[in-house]
């Protein structure tokens, strides 16, 4: 039974017998115990092991064994200490006394423990970082002394953008600068506040904003590679551009008057495409029109003009025959044209005039038929020739005499 069982343990002490005596046990005789021990585990005990004499353990050749043994041992286990793995999306950054070495890839790998150390750093993960306002929980608050700034031409501007990156260079990651990402953040205010600064308030809320994220990109990427971040960009986001709230009542109205204004110019623009081609069509049609007019106009002219020559070489041979023909074709031309008819009487000098077209244009509807077969025998007497009434009268004429 243990001493400190419930019963007692007689006189016995957790010491051992100390001969009816009572205190605490002897410590040299503690370690005298021990150092058996240990003499025991070594070198195999006293007999052939060694000898304990005056607190002096004395090791043998079975000692030199055990001592060799807990050496490989710790080699063997300072060996496996020494190997890491890095993962697939990861660099090795080795340290030897604390100066970075090398860079390791993904794979396993071996270094000397407690001479050089590893730091992991994940190189594909893709970053962000917000300029601006925050995300938290689905929701977004902004930082106003970010996302605020001034225009060339001293207008404030609410503006907020999202950048994306990813750690190119681990070594210079962990050790150039004292906090990358936060310097990330500060290179991009920086950055797109000298952008807008050089811009107007209208060109980077409307127009410009793809222009302002493209050179806002290019020159964050210029200030990390000087300051030696380790940081490569992906992408820059123009989340939002609008005045401050408390202008955007009267900003908003400004813009709807701007897009008035661009509505009724692409209005007026689709007019002008409607009709400009149809006043052209009809402007190129009159001026066909007029080209074919005068054509017609300068070969009849020229017809004219050759008649009237080859007329008057034939009025210069024969003057009276030509005058008479002339005579005789105009007054032709004239009757044939005219619905009249002339009565010449027998024994008289004058001519009866009969306006047959006021005489069928009273004549009922009932004798209408009639009437247009005699008005048109009329005028077809009418437009006989004047040659054959000329003979028929001087053949009456000649007749009565």
């Amino acid at each position: 039974m243990a001493w400190n069982q419930p019963g007692g343990n007689g006189d016995k002490e957790p010491w051992g017998d100390r001969g009816g005596k009572q205190g605490p046990p002897d410590l040299d005789e503690l370690l005298k115990n021990l150092q058996g021990k240990l003499a025991g585990i070594f070198g195999g005990g006293r007999p052939g092991g060694g000898r304990i004499g005056g607190g002096k353990i004395n090791f043998g050749g079975g000692g030199s064994i055990g001592l060799g043994l807990i050496l490989v041992v710790a080699l063997i286990g300072w060996a496996v200490a020494g190997v890491y793995i890095v993962d697939q999306a990861e660099q090795g950054v080795v340290l030897r006394f604390g100066k970075f070495t090398r860079t390791t890839e993904p794979g396993p790998h071996w270094l000397p423990y407690f001479a050089e150390t590893v730091e992991k750093v994940n190189v594909q993960q893709l970053r962000s970082q917000d300029v601006g306002f925050r995300s938290a929980g689905g929701s977004q608050s902004s930082v106003p002394n970010e996302s605020l700034m001034l225009t060339e031409d001293e207008n404030i501007i609410d503006i907020k953008f999202a950048v994306q990156y990813r750690v190119s260079e681990p070594n210079k990651y962990l050790f150039n600068v004292l906090d990358a990402d936060n310097t990330l953040r500060q290179a991009t205010e920086s950055a797109v506040r000298e952008i807008v600064g050089k811009n107007g308030m209208d060109f980077v809320i409307t127009e410009g904003r793809e222009a302002v994220a493209s050179r806002a990109e290019v020159l964050i990427q210029d200030i990390l590679d000087r300051y030696g971040t380790g940081l490569l960009l992906t992408s820059v986001n123009m989340q939002s551009a609008q005045p401050p709230k408390e202008v955007q009542e009267a900003f908003f109205d400004a813009v709807k008057a701007r897009e008035d204004q661009v509505r009724l110019e692409n209005e007026a623009r689709a007019y002008k495409a409607d009709i400009v081609p149809k006043a052209e069509g009809e402007a190129n049609a009159i001026l066909e029109r007029a080209e074919g007019y005068k054509q017609r106009v300068v070969a009849q002219a020229e017809g004219e003009t050759d008649r009237f020559l080859k007329v008057l070489i034939e009025y210069q041979k024969a003057p009276e025959v030509t005058r008479s023909r002339l005579y005789l074709e105009a007054v032709e031309s004239v009757m044939a044209n005219t619905s009249k008819v002339l009565v010449d009487l027998d024994g008289g000098n004058n001519l009866v005039y009969l306006p047959l077209d006021k005489l069928i244009g009273s004549r009922t509807e009932e004798s209408g038929a009639a009437s247009g077969q005699r008005s048109i025998g009329s005028v077809e007497e009418s437009s006989s020739s004047p040659i054959d009434s000329r003979r028929r009268r001087l053949d009456n004429r000649g007749r009565g005499r």
